[in-house]
């Protein structure tokens, strides 16, 4: 079956339509049960389109006792035990409620959704519209009907919350009307056989998790780090066609294809030693489907609402690389609505886990192309902010890049530095500069690395492929640019009050060749900018 060729399942969550109509299904059976076969209550938190919802529908499946979904995956054997028991399986997909017309169509949502899963274990509920009461009732009476425990499967337990993470007042009222929902779960514990809770995060205010005090969290355990999303084993084995096609119609090996693939859109890591990495799955199958590398993941959500996140606390990108934490925030990142921005954008998983020193943890974006992505949104908001077209500079900088046009790519970084608010540079930099003993080098080096941030963050925001600090056998070099079959190499100095522009962009430029920085490249253009410190702009430039 996995030679066979079958369609890419993008969109599709539920596990009956992949089995029966011709779509690849990458097997995590195996996970299933062996969840179902040690324990009662999990939860498991994973990033938006990750897979949880079909992990959901195919535990829906084994309970439901639909043995002809199963042959050849690992659960076959499993389903085929004397043993084996169905039981009347209670799904909710909390996604489903509506949330933008007040708490009381809140409520009735719920209610219908709970009436609905009734009808379909032909369960009677008495006339009420109370979500809790209702919920009790079903789980007591489907219980009784089918003369065993009832299966509680809660999927996105936590989206009506979060759906109003900007609006303190309204999220507090949602999260009393989840609170007296879930709390039907523990009050029903005798008549539950098996229940699985998904979401972004573990939120304790919800009040799931107070009073579930049972509940297994495997979100971070290496045993369950693979129950979502693909390993680069599993792209290769079951989708190998799709590989081979992609692979064709960009005119390199399928091998060059992964490689180039591990560094887009690998690297999201659940494992809590942050080993095993993964690609997200929805990002996967739409690049088998267009053949184009873009950032499909970021686009699927609400970029507005991150963009608009990222400008109100003033973020850069640079300042969640590498950022070390402990392993008791990795399982308890905190509330989202009061948490700090690297908690917030961990559990909405735009960073992930990463080694850390000695037994702690780091944060950093997953892959390049959440790097990039976010690098987009930064340059978007400085640049609309100063009335700058952000695709026009893109344009510009592009066509800059193919015609080996210096002064055109200067123009375009001169344009970006003017959008960046000026209190959006570091105060008193000679105050926290680092501690030297010869203060000519602090005058000469001071603030460099700002401005190399901007720029890495811009290009990188345009899709291009940029290295910060690549080293050389003599030093490091602050840029380099790989853009068709050119390295655009750049060094960067700093020109303060009485120093001279073109001495400085002499002296970068010098550095680019004594250093042997551009010697590692067959084709290059290298740049020694000089920067104004008062004015922020390229003032002058020495190229060869």
């Amino acid at each position: 079956m996995e030679n066979e060729r079958l369609k890419l399942p993008v969109g599709i969550q539920t596990f009956e339509d992949l089995r029966t109509e011709g779509y690849v299904y990458v097997d995590k059976t195996q996970y299933l049960v062996n969840l179902i076969t040690t324990g009662k209550i999990y939860f498991l938190a994973r990033p938006r389109r990750f897979g949880k919802s079909l992990t959901v529908s195919t535990f829906d499946a084994i309970f439901s006792g639909k043995k002809e979904l199963f042959k050849g995956l690992y659960a076959e054997g499993f389903m085929n035990r004397p043993d084996f028991k169905t039981s009347p399986v209670i799904r909710l997909d909390m996604s489903k409620p509506i949330t933008n017309h007040g708490i009381d169509e809140l409520e009735n949502s719920i209610a219908k959704q709970v009436r609905d899963v009734a009808d379909r274990l032909d369960v009677a509920l008495p006339d009420s519209n109370a979500p809790g009461s209702l919920l009790n009732d079903l789980i007591i009476r489907a219980a009784g009907k089918y003369s065993q425990k009832a299966v509680i499967l809660l999927d996105e337990y936590d989206k009506p919350y979060t759906d109003f993470v900007n609006d303190p007042v309204m999220a507090d009222r949602i999260r009393d009307t989840l609170r007296n929902f879930y709390v039907q779960i523990k009050a029903n514990d005798e008549y539950i056989r098996f229940t699985f809770i998904t979401g972004i995060s573990k939120f304790a205010k919800l009040g799931v998790f107070s009073t579930l005090n049972t509940t297994t969290d495997i979100s971070l355990m290496p045993q369950y780090a693979e129950i979502c999303g693909y390993t680069e084993e599993e792209i290769i084995r079951y989708f190998p066609d799709y590989l081979e096609d992609t692979a064709s119609r960009m005119k390199i090996t399928s091998e060059a294809l992964i490689n180039r693939m591990r560094a887009y859109y690998n690297g999201f890591s659940f494992d809590g030693e942050a080993k095993a990495r993964l690609y997200n799955p929805f990002s996967t199958l739409l690049f088998f489907v267009e053949k184009e590398w873009y950032s499909y993941w970021m686009e699927s959500g609400s970029t507005k609402f991150i963009e608009d996140y990222m400008k109100a606390n003033r973020l850069t990108v640079e300042q969640f690389r590498n950022m070390p934490i402990s392993r008791d925030f990795a399982k308890s990142p905190g509330e989202i609505d009061t948490a700090p921005p690297h908690s917030f954008l961990y559990q909405s998983g735009y960073l992930t886990l990463r080694p850390g020193t000695s037994d702690d943890l780091s944060l950093d974006y997953p892959n390049t192309e959440v790097l990039n992505a976010m690098s987009t949104l930064v340059s978007k908001n400085h640049l609309r902010d100063k009335g700058e077209d952000y695709f026009k500079c893109r344009s510009d900088l592009l066509e800059g890049l193919m015609n080996l046009d210096c002064e055109q790519v200067i123009d375009v970084f001169n344009r970006l530095l003017a959008s960046v608010p000026y209190d959006d540079y570091p105060k008193n930099a000679r105050r926290t500069a680092p501690k030297t003993s010869n203060p000519k080098a602090l005058k000469t080096t001071e603030n460099e690395p700002d401005y190399r941030i901007i720029l890495l963050t811009f290009l990188r925001g345009c899709g291009v492929v940029v290295f910060p600090e690549i080293h050389s056998n003599l030093g490091r070099s602050d840029l380099v640019i790989a853009h068709r079959g050119v390295a655009w190499v750049i060094e960067i100095k700093v020109a303060r009050r009485g120093d001279r522009a073109i001495l400085k962009a002499g002296e970068a430029f010098s550095q680019i060749e004594d250093r042997n920085y551009a010697k590692l490249y067959p084709k290059t253009v290298r740049i020694g900018l000089a920067v104004d410190n008062r004015s922020r702009q390229i003032t002058e430039w020495k190229t060869g």
